[in-house]
């Protein structure tokens, strides 16, 4: 990768308030390997780090300006920022080999160009009352603008363009609006209630005019939470809401399939609704340890499931989680500090049959570190992650392997510099960072593919060396 990214920032204190500008800038083009099939490794053909298509990997920059204006003045605050984005990618993937063109291979190329502004402006009031209760008002409005040249999608060999798949240019309006309350009940008791409504308006002009046209969606999202203070150490609470995730914008008015301009396609919602809810508790054992515990559902009224030999996602079914979580906090010293992080979900596809399971949902993630930083300026952590095995097809028949690695850092500081050494992947593990299972054909195998897992392992230890200097 050769990479260049830098950022500018003017801030300007106001007797009222503050006015910043920032203007950052990011730039990179790289070579990266895909995902590769377990049987390639298996069979000798290339090592775990190894490729079978040497010229995938991307270009991309983004630019940007964007400004933060806030102004206080007695019980009132008003806040307003706004921001335009130059934006462009050229990503080159392989995921099936020679399963679709025998001769020049199946790479493809996702290209996309566009600008983007946004505008949000918020309004928050205190020293209001409701029944002799304080009350704290926020209210707000946001717009976004996504002016989208061209999202194109291309067969291409070692980055040349073959032909076209299909190319769209895309207009999306997204507007909303908001409002909460937080009401102090008690000492110990506090709500807050929100309602948010978001509205959604695509065009899109495709190169396939049976793909053209335009949509709009409206979702009134409420969402209320509870805390309750049992006692200085203890603290309850509950959350529920309604809320969304938006589709592609050419999803929602395709009719026939790009790739062979034949097949008919469903088209997707703009806007899927979802529901959930959190119950949870805080508890502050003594001075030097603090848990918090919750327990949680989530309903989507479709997933996005991530489509790995196309590289893309795609609506699926209905689907419903339950989960719960723990973080453990535990100041051993004054300099030294211990976490242990924990979280147990159940997924599945509201549909009947047993085929209902979400192909890469991890069913566990734990995380626990230590970290130390005595007064004699030097400092440090070890931190440790892991991800549990995940279902790859509907039925559960195949499965990834866990994922754990750790990380470390030493460093030493003084007031006016500071220098650390990290060490990346500390132990060396091979686990795969990411699995997914399709088919696939390698030369010299039959016509119709293979089904094969196909992964990608952590990157090697590797060590980054980090210097600051404050002056």
């Amino acid at each position: 990768m050769d990479k260049l990214n830098g950022q500018l920032k003017y801030t300007q204190e106001l007797d009222d308030g503050s006015f910043s500008v920032s203007l950052m800038g990011y730039g990179s083009s790289w070579g990266s390997t895909d995902q590769i099939p377990e049987r390639a490794v298996s069979q000798g053909l290339i090592s775990d780090l190894g490729f079978l298509d040497d010229t995938v990997g991307g270009e991309s920059s983004r630019y940007s300006v964007s400004t933060n204006w806030l102004k206080r003045g007695g019980d009132a605050s008003t806040q307003v920022s706004a921001y335009a984005i130059r934006y462009d990618m050229n990503l080159w993937s392989n995921f099936t080999y020679f399963l679709e063109d025998p001769v020049q291979g199946d790479q493809f190329e996702q290209a996309d160009d566009r600008m983007i502004y946004g505008l949000s402006a918020s309004r928050l009031l205190s020293g209001q009352t409701i029944f002799d209760r304080s009350v704290q008002s926020t209210f707000g409005a946001q717009i976004r603008y996504d002016d989208i040249d061209n999202v194109g999608l291309y067969r291409t060999a070692q980055r040349q363009r073959l032909s076209s798949i299909r190319e769209d240019t895309v207009k999306e309006l997204a507007t909303s609006v908001f409002y909460d309350a937080l009401v102090n009940w008690s000492g110990r008791l506090k709500t807050t209630f929100g309602l948010r409504a978001d509205r959604y308006a695509f065009d899109v002009d495709s190169d396939l005019s049976a793909n053209s046209g335009s949509e709009n969606d409206f979702r009134l999202s409420p969402k209320f939470n509870a805390v309750y203070a049992a006692n200085e150490n203890t603290e309850y609470y509950f959350s529920a809401g309604y809320g969304f995730h938006s589709n592609d914008a050419r999803g929602t008015t395709i009719t026939i399939d790009p790739a062979d301009r034949v097949t008919p396609i469903d088209r997707v919602d703009p806007i899927v609704g979802s529901k959930g809810a959190e119950l949870g508790a805080r508890f502050h054992w003594f001075d030097d340890l603090n848990t918090s515990i919750a327990v949680w559902g989530l309903r989507l009224d479709s997933e996005l499931l991530y489509v790995g030999d196309a590289g893309n996602t795609e609506a699926s079914d209905p689907s419903e989680r339950y989960g719960i979580e723990v973080a453990n906090h535990y100041a051993a010293s004054e300099w030294m500090s211990f976490d242990f992080d924990f979280a147990v979900t159940d997924t599945s596809l509201r549909i009947p049959g047993s085929e209902d399971e979400i192909p890469g949902a991890v069913d566990s993630v734990a995380s626990a570190g230590v970290s130390f930083n005595p007064n004699n300026g030097w400092f440090g952590s070890l931190c440790f992650r892991h991800f549990g095995d995940r279902p790859l097809n509907e039925d559960g028949s195949v499965q990834s392997g866990s994922f754990s690695a750790f990380n470390a850092r030493l460093g030493y500081k003084t007031e006016r510099w500071w220098i650390s050494l990290d060490l990346l992947n500390a132990f060396d593990s091979d686990s795969r960072d990411i699995t997914y299972f399709y088919e696939s054909r390698l030369p010299g195998e039959r016509a119709e593919g293979v089904a094969d897992r196909h992964y990608h392992i952590i990157e090697p230890r590797s060590a980054r060396l980090n210097f600051r200097w404050r002056f």
